[in-house]
């Protein structure tokens, strides 16, 4: 699973959330990084990404070129500055707002793997 988070306390939070949902984590600390690491690592299924990046291409842009470039990776979006109803998700994104609720989005990490798992076998 990708996390993308350019704060490093909150990155670290999320890197150990991934792990306590039972997932390896590959770190990404900017939009260039997240890319470049979805150019080279064909198993990344699941990203968890901040929509708040303060430097070039915004979140829920990042989210719309994965979802269109990488149809099959599932999508976890959370913000402490927007709502859902402040966005326009990509389709199969999911939304948590920050603080996010630890369990919710653990909860939906292990749905959405099943999921991916279910395409897999297809």
């Amino acid at each position: 699973m990708l996390v993308i988070e350019d704060e490093p306390i909150l990155r670290i939070d999320a890197l150990d959330m991934v792990d306590q949902a039972g997932f390896e984590a590959v770190e990404a600390m900017s939009v260039d990084d997240a890319i470049h690491i979805l150019e080279t690592r064909p198993d990344i299924r699941i990203v968890y990404m901040d929509l708040d990046m303060p430097r070039g291409i915004k979140g829920i842009e990042l989210a719309a070129r994965i979802r269109d470039r990488w149809p099959p990776i599932e999508i976890v979006l959370t913000a402490a500055y927007f709502t859902e109803q402040d966005l326009t998700l990509p389709a199969r994104a999911e939304f948590y707002p920050k603080p996010v609720q630890r369990d919710d989005v653990i909860a939906a990490m292990r749905r959405l793997a099943e999921h991916v798992e279910e395409q897999s076998e297809q």
